[in-house]
C-alpha cells in the first residue's frame, strides 16, 4: 500500500504535504514545531491535521506489518497463493487482514479439528461435492472407527458437519458480507435485569434502535448499563436474510440427500461460529467508533477551557467552599504568589456569617483585592449569596466570579501540590489553584491530569491510554500556541514544550533557581540533557522578556534571527524597536513579498509570519476567546420564570446539547435541537467551551433541579 497517497487521500491534502509531514515526524520533529515552523514543508498543514495524520500514519504502519506477519505466516505453511497475496496486500483494515489469516492462524482444539483427527475429512469432502447419489448414512459407513469413537454413521456425519461448518466460518468473503448486513439492518436491543429497579438507565429497559443510526453517547451508556450489571445488551442480526444468502452460495447442486445436511451446516456455522463473533467484533467497533467521537468532543472543550483569557493584574481572593470543614481561602497577588490564607464559617452547620464577612473587609481592605474566584462545588450557591450580600456592605467595586474548580482536589492532594505548597494543608492549596486559574487557567490547569478536569461525558469508560495520548496533545498544542516565560513558567508549564521532556523541565527550572534569570535563549543550550535538537524543537516557544536580544521575546525562532535582523536594516529600523512596539504596520512597507523572501533566503510564509510577530511581538491567541462574565449579583433557581432571558457561559459540550451556567448553581441543558435555527449534526459545530451565549428559559423542574434552557431567541 501506498501509505503516502492513503493519507493524502484520507485528509485531502496534496501527496507532497503528506510526504513532507510524514519526513519530518520521522526525523523526530514535534506536532507543534512542524505546524509553528515547518510551514514551507507541509504547505501551512495546522496541528489539527497534522495528529490526525500521525495517528492515521501509526495505523497504517501497524498494518502494513501485521500483513508481513501474515504472509511469512502462510508461506511456512506452504499455502500462499498468488491470489491470497494479492488480497493481503490490497486489504485495507486489520479486520480484513484477520479475516484473510483465520483459515491459516494456528487454532486451538475446535470439533472441527477433533474430526478430522477422526479420520472424517474425506467424508467432508464428499458432502461438499453434493453429488451422492445414496443416503449419506449408506456412505458414511466406510468411516466408522470405534477406536476413535466413531461408533455410528450418526457420529462420523455429525462429525464432518463440523468440519464443513468450520470451513463456511472461515471464509472470509462471507463473513464480511455478514458483517455488513449486520450493521446495516441489525439492531441493537436492550432490556433492564431487574425491570423495578430505579435507575439512570431507565430510558436503556426496553430500547431497541438500528446499529448503523446509534449514537455515540447511547453506545457508552449501553456499555456503563452492562457493565454495572444493570441492562443486558444483544445484537440482532437480519438472520434470515443472512441464511439465505449463505445456502445461494454455498448450495451449488439440489441434492435430496445432501441438501438438508447442508442447510443445518449453514445454520450451525452462523449461529454458533460466526454470529457471536461478529456480534464482538460490531460492538468493540462500535465502542471505538463512540470513544474516538467523545475523545474528540473532550479535546475540543478541553482546548476551550485552557485558550480562556487571562486576567491579568488583579489581586484575587479564592474561594474554596464548603459546609462542615469551613471555607479556605488564598490571597494570591497578580504574578500569582500566594499572601495569605485563612479559613472562614459562614456556612452550615456553624453559620458564623458576621464574623466570616468581618474577616473578609479586612482582606479586601489589607490586599486591595478586586476579584472574588469561587469554586464551583458543594455550597457553592451559599457562599455566594454571602459574597453577594458582602459587596453590598463594601464601598469600593468589587466582581466574583464561579470558576469550574474539577480537578482542583486532585491537584491539591498531589505531589506536585506538595512540592509548590509544603506548608499548605490541602484545602489551602485548592484555594490558591482556585485563585490562579482565574488569572491564568493554562499555567493552572496544566498542572491537572487532563482527564481529571470534567469537560467530557463518559470519560472514564474509555480505552485510558487512547484519552491519556489525545488530551496531552490537545494540552500540548495550548501551550505551544501560547507560549511561555522561560523565567517564571512552572515544571509543569515547561513540559508540554515541543521537545522538552519532564526531566528536562526540571533541570531548567534548577539551572534558573542555580544561576538567575535566563538571559539568552541560548542559554538553553547549557542545561542538563537539553541538546542542539531539543533546542531546536523548543526555542521559538520560549521566551524572554527583558532579556539581552529583544527577538528572544518574540515567537520568531533562533534560527530566522539571521534572515529578521537583515529585514529590519532594509526597513531602517533596530532590534531594540521591538521593546518599544514601533514596529505597526511594517507589514505595509514589504512590497514583493516572494522577492524579499528570495533575498533574505527564507520561505516567503515565514517571512510573513516573521512580519506579523514584529508587529505584535508575542500577542496571545487567547485575547481574542470570550471573556468569562464578572458578576455583581445574585439569581436562585426559585427566581427562574419560563421566557426569561439570560447572560451565561457555556461550561461543557456533550453529543446532546451543551450545560451553561447562568448564574445559579445549577447548570442548564440546551438541547441540541435549541442551539441554532440551522440542522447540525453536533453542538460543537455551533457553541465552545467558555463560549458567552444569551439563552432563555424553557423550563425549570425544581424538585430534580433541572434548568431547560433555548439558544433560538
Amino acid at each position: 500500500m501506498d501509505i503516502i497517497a492513503k493519507l493524502a487521500e484520507e485528509l485531502g491534502i496534496r501527496k507532497g504535504q503528506a510526504e513532507a509531514a510524514v519526513k519530518l515526524i520521522d526525523e523526530g520533529n514535534t506536532i507543534p514545531f512542524i505546524s509553528r515552523y515547518r510551514k514551507e514543508a507541509t504547505g501551512s498543514l495546522n496541528d489539527e491535521v497534522l495528529r490526525s495524520l500521525y495517528e492515521r500514519l501509526n495505523y497504517l504502519r501497524n498494518l502494513e506489518e501485521k500483513k508481513q506477519q501474515v504472509l511469512s505466516s502462510i508461506e511456512e505453511q506452504g499455502k500462499l497463493t498468488k491470489e491470497l497475496r494479492t488480497q493481503i496486500l490490497a486489504a485495507e483494515t486489520l479486520v480484513a487482514v484477520e479475516d484473510l489469516y483465520r483459515p491459516y492462524r494456528p487454532k486451538r482444539r475446535t470439533r472441527a479439528t477433533i474430526a478430522k483427527e477422526k479420520g472424517l475429512e474425506p467424508l467432508a469432502n464428499l458432502i461438499l461435492l453434493q453429488m451422492v447419489n445414496r443416503p449419506l448414512e449408506q456412505e458414511a459407513e466406510a468411516f466408522l472407527n470405534p477406536e476413535k469413537e466413531v461408533h455410528t454413521p450418526e457420529d462420523a456425519i455429525a462429525g464432518a458437519m463440523d468440519i464443513l461448518a468450520e470451513s463456511i466460518s472461515d471464509e472470509a468473503e462471507y463473513r464480511k458480507y455478514i458483517r455488513e448486513a449486520t450493521v446495516r439492518a441489525g439492531k441493537i436491543i436492550s432490556a433492564a435485569k431487574d425491570p423495578k429497579a430505579e435507575s439512570v438507565y431507565e430510558m436503556y429497559y426496553e430500547f431497541e434502535e438500528g446499529i448503523a443510526k446509534l449514537a455515540g453517547h447511547r453506545i457508552l451508556a449501553l456499555n456503563r448499563g452492562e457493565a454495572e450489571k444493570v441492562l443486558t445488551v444483544k445484537i440482532e442480526a437480519p438472520t434470515e436474510q443472512i441464511l439465505q444468502y449463505l445456502e445461494k452460495q454455498v448450495l451449488i447442486k439440489d441434492n435430496p440427500y445432501t441438501t438438508p445436511v447442508w442447510k443445518e451446516i449453514i445454520e450451525d456455522s452462523y449461529k454458533r461460529l460466526i454470529a457471536p463473533a461478529i456480534e464482538r467484533e460490531i460492538r468493540s467497533s462500535l465502542t471505538e467508533r463512540a470513544e474516538d467521537g467523545a475523545i474528540k468532543v473532550f479535546g475540543k472543550n478541553l482546548e476551550q477551557l485552557l485558550m480562556q483569557p487571562p486576567i491579568a493584574g488583579r489581586v484575587v481572593l479564592g474561594w474554596d467552599p464548603a459546609f462542615r470543614t469551613g471555607c479556605k481561602l488564598a490571597v494570591v497577588d497578580s504574578t500569582g504568589k500566594v499572601l495569605d490564607t485563612t479559613v472562614i464559617y459562614p456556612t452550615a452547620p456553624q453559620n458564623k456569617v458576621e464574623e466570616s464577612k468581618a474577616v473578609l473587609k479586612k482582606l479586601i481592605q489589607k490586599y486591595d483585592i478586586s476579584l472574588i474566584s469561587v469554586g464551583n462545588g458543594t455550597a457553592s450557591r451559599e457562599s455566594e449569596m454571602i459574597i453577594v450580600d458582602l459587596l453590598k456592605e463594601i464601598p469600593k467595586p468589587i466582581q466574583y466570579v464561579i470558576v469550574n474548580e474539577a480537578g482542583a482536589s486532585v491537584y491539591s492532594a498531589s505531589k506536585l501540590a506538595t512540592e509548590e505548597f509544603p506548608n499548605f494543608d490541602v484545602g489551602q492549596r485548592s484555594a490558591a489553584s482556585i485563585a490562579r486559574r482565574l488569572q491564568d487557567p493554562l499555567a493552572e490547569l496544566v498542572k491537572i491530569d487532563p482527564k481529571s478536569i470534567g469537560v467530557g461525558q463518559y470519560q472514564h469508560d474509555m480505552n485510558q491510554k487512547k484519552l491519556s495520548e489525545a488530551l496531552g496533545g490537545v494540552v500540548e498544542d495550548c501551550v505551544n500556541k501560547v507560549g511561555v516565560d522561560l523565567n517564571t513558567a512552572s515544571a509543569s508549564l515547561l513540559e508540554y514544550i515541543s521537545g522538552i521532556s519532564k526531566v528536562i523541565a526540571k533541570n531548567i527550572v534548577a539551572y534558573r533557581e542555580e544561576n538567575g534569570r535566563f538571559l539568552t535563549r541560548a542559554q538553553l543550550l547549557k542545561v542538563g540533557k537539553l541538546g542542539p535538537k531539543a533546542y531546536e524543537q523548543c526555542a521559538g516557544f520560549m521566551r524572554i522578556t527583558d532579556g539581552k536580544n529583544p527577538l528572544d521575546a518574540t515567537s520568531v525562532h533562533p534560527e530566522s534571527y539571521e534572515a529578521t535582523k537583515k529585514l529590519l536594516e532594509r526597513l531602517g529600523y533596530a532590534p531594540e524597536d521591538i521593546r518599544s512596539g514601533g514596529l505597526k504596520g511594517i507589514s505595509k512597507k514589504i512590497g514583493n513579498c516572494k522577492k524579499l523572501a528570495d533575498e533574505l533566503q527564507v520561505g516567503e510564509i515565514t517571512l510573513q509570519d516573521i512580519v506579523k510577530e514584529l508587529e505584535k511581538p508575542a500577542r496571545d491567541p487567547r485575547d481574542e476567546m470570550p471573556r468569562p462574565i464578572l458578576r455583581t449579583d445574585v439569581l436562585e433557581m426559585k427566581d427562574l420564570t419560563p421566557g426569561m432571558i439570560l447572560k451565561g457561559t457555556v461550561r461543557n459540550v456533550i453529543d446532546f446539547g451543551a450545560f451553561v451556567d447562568i448564574g445559579v448553581h445549577q447548570d442548564g441543558l440546551v438541547h441540541i435541537s435549541q442551539i441554532c435555527q440551522r440542522f447540525i449534526k453536533h453542538p460543537l459545530e455551533a457553541v465552545s467551551v467558555g463560549d458567552v451565549v444569551e439563552v432563555k428559559v424553557m423550563s425549570v423542574d425544581l424538585q430534580k433541579k433541572r434548568i431547560q434552557l433555548t439558544m433560538k431567541l
